[in-house]
């Protein structure tokens, strides 16, 4: 920031062929649909990078700010208030803007994006799609374990027909088996392992251009994608040379794809190097790291205690986020490990159901479904006060709190989106999910001025919470 002037950047993941057409989209689904809240539209060129201005007008008239978005990669952007009376939550609003509809241009350009993912010395593996068994699994273990709580439910049912009146105590022994063995199982998920011999993951993204999208789809299968992946593998990373965009050319044009070298592009994480970093700030010993290969962007650490700690990540966050982004989300994740958080949600859920199970059936039988209902809105609730917990010791500990409200905006865009409905704004609190409304989140980040002034997290993160939630009330 610099006096009034509130500049910052957004990196894409598109390729330098698509910023042009990026531009347009903003403009289109963004300026077009809210045409009346902006005027002064216009474009010019700074040398060869085009770039997008525009104004955002207060509806009472009071103030605007100038808006100036020059394409690149990273995409900068200059705000520029008009005076002192612009609310911050107008200047959070527009940043937020701009990152959901790159987003949402980003998503469009990935369904018809070509991905690979290398580890050196692994199994050749194609990206998978999460349907099915695997997307039930990933609900469960890349959310919060306070969702085995609705599976619980229905295993009560189950077991009761064999164990009758011991039923509780088994479903609570075998919640406690889980998180207990949360580490291997989760491991199982992962299809490569990374380690101090094996840190890097190497990405490769073309995007196939829509006039060759029906024949890429109607004549290359996944067994004909594996083969590729395979070939390129062996001329680079096997014999220890790097992924050029010559030997991709030359390997796509063997299998018959005009590869376009503005579409490509090719990037590596030295992802356990991250993972060592954000440990070493959360003074941890370094979890074991396993990648899933599908294009899901999300990360998750789970285990009974921080020296058996697994942290499992997508393929997909390494795509869609910068490495100081991965960073603040890995440092996110340890805070959940060092806190033992899902040894404590797993105490308050089995206290919960044990306590209903022995001694408060009678609420069952008098509230029926509504007692469900309350207690359910009130685990997810508290729940909610370690993930906002794991906000500030990810900004308190990796120091990128901006970073971290970055990488939110970019893997929780659609849910801001349904956040923004007016009837969603109460139940983004009270709804079936342990994170609090991710506008809330990426905000109460990008207001901290000094992370290290924070003293006691968890109480800091229930009060902004509680406020949170009665804001919400006031609409």
């Amino acid at each position: 920031m610099s006096g009034n002037i509130v500049s910052f950047s957004i990196h894409t993941e598109v390729t330098s062929a698509y910023i042009d057409d990026l531009l347009l989209f903003i403009y289109q689904n963004y300026i077009v649909p809210l045409y009346r809240y902006f005027s002064n539209v216009r474009r010019w060129f700074i040398g060869e990078r085009e770039v997008l201005a525009f104004r955002f007008v207060d509806p009472e008239g009071e103030w605007y700010v100038d808006v100036e978005v020059e394409a690149g990669n990273p995409i900068n952007v200059r705000m520029i208030p008009s005076s002192e009376e612009v609310p911050k939550s107008i200047l959070y609003r527009l940043k937020e803007d701009l990152i959901v509809t790159i987003q949402i241009f980003e998503e469009n350009v990935r369904r018809n994006t070509l991905y690979f993912a290398w580890v050196k010395r692994e199994d050749l593996v194609l990206e998978k799609a999460t349907y099915g068994w695997r997307r039930i699994i990933n609900r469960i273990f890349y959310g919060n374990m306070v969702f085995l709580f609705m599976i619980f439910i229905i295993l009560t049912y189950l077991t009761f027909l064999i164990f009758r009146v011991y039923t509780p105590l088994v479903i609570v022994a075998a919640q406690f088996v889980i998180i207990l063995f949360a580490d291997k199982i989760i491991a199982k998920m992962g299809d490569w392992t990374i380690t101090p011999k094996n840190p890097e993951v190497y990405i490769l993204q073309y995007h196939i251009p829509a006039e060759d999208l029906t024949s890429f789809q109607r004549n290359y299968s996944r067994d004909t994608l594996l083969e590729i992946k395979r070939e390129i593998y062996k001329r680079t990373l096997a014999i220890g040379l790097p992924i050029t965009n010559d030997v991709v050319r030359e390997v796509f044009y063997r299998y018959g794809i005009h590869c376009r070298l503005e579409n490509l592009l090719i990037k590596t994480v030295n992802l356990y190097k991250l993972v060592k970093e954000a440990a070493r700030r959360f003074n941890m010993p370094i979890p074991k790291i396993v990648l899933s290969n599908i294009i899901l962007p999300n990360a998750a650490a789970t285990g009974p205690s921080p020296s058996r700690g697994l942290m499992l990540i997508t393929t997909g966050l390494l795509i869609q986020l910068e490495e100081d982004e991965i960073l603040s989300v890995i440092g996110h994740e340890l805070s959940h490990l060092k806190g033992r958080d899902p040894m404590i949600l797993f105490t308050l859920v089995s206290t919960e159901y044990l306590l209903r199970a022995y001694i408060f059936w009678p609420l069952i039988y008098y509230f029926g479904f509504l007692y469900y209902i309350f207690i359910l809105s009130l685990l997810y609730f508290v729940a909610k006060f370690f993930e906002a917990r794991a906000d500030l010791e990810s900004a308190i500990r990796i120091g990128r709190p901006v970073s971290l409200a970055n990488a939110l905006r970019k893997v929780g865009f659609r849910k801001i989106q349904f956040e923004r409905l007016s009837a969603s704004r109460v139940g983004s609190w009270l709804g079936i999910d342990p994170h609090p409304p991710v506008s809330f989140r990426a905000a109460r980040l990008e207001s901290i001025e000094d992370p290290s002034s924070i003293k006691h997290p968890f109480l800091r993160s229930v009060i902004d919470c509680v406020n949170g939630f009665l804001t919400s009330l006031r609409g």
